[in-house]
């Protein structure tokens, strides 16, 4: 009786934590259910409207994040490069090339839980599209890191996991029908120092 008593608890266990582990990974990953990626960026088109899948409201819900509707706007998350290599907070990268047309973005840098990067500095971790300098041909480029330069300059510092989250205000991209044809911009690593 008490070699069922042990075994049933072991499967009770086993269960119960696998079950709540493979929510934990589903409530994290940037991919998934609901999700399109467009480069090294991913949305969750649907993650402020009625339609939301159960594992994109739990994240609004456990996160406590004013979900955008879809006639709002779109947030995107880039979580590697445009090589596939994880963003660092110790390398430089240029995010460039054209920016889908929307009344209003922003881009910022992101920790693990995408809260703004603090900087310990007067200069944000942000951008936003009215401070943009633009190439002739409407084109942008912004430099990423902790040494600043010429241009737009987005300024991180620290170690550890990056992410990058461009948000899309009043957009028609944020139509079913305007995600099949829109580029994002590059992110390119330009170098490391550790």
């Amino acid at each position: 009786m008490l070699k069922n008593t042990l075994l049933t608890l072991v499967a009770l266990v086993i269960a119960i934590g696998g079950g709540a582990a493979s929510v934990w990974y589903a409530l994290q990953a940037q991919k998934g259910v609901g999700a399109i990626t467009v480069g090294a960026w991913t949305a969750f088109p649907d993650i402020g409207t009625s339609e939301a899948d159960p594992y994109s409201k739990a994240r609004v819900s456990r996160e406590g994040v004013l979900a955008l509707g879809r006639a709002e706007g779109l947030a995107f998350v880039a979580e590697r490069d445009s090589t596939g290599e994880a963003l660092k907070r110790e390398c430089a990268y240029t995010i460039g090339g054209n920016f889908p047309i929307a009344r209003f973005w922003t881009l910022y840098a992101a920790d693990q839980s995408l809260d703004v990067i603090k900087t310990e500095k007067p200069r944000l971790a942000a951008l936003q599209s009215y401070q943009i300098l633009r190439r002739p041909d409407n084109t942008a480029l912004i430099s990423v890191g902790n040494h600043p330069l010429p241009g737009n300059w987005l300024y991180i510092q620290g170690s550890g996991a990056l992410y990058f989250v461009l948000t899309f205000y009043d957009t028609p991209i944020a139509s079913s029908t305007g995600l099949s044809d829109i580029t994002l911009p590059q992110i390119v690593r330009t170098g490391c120092h550790a």
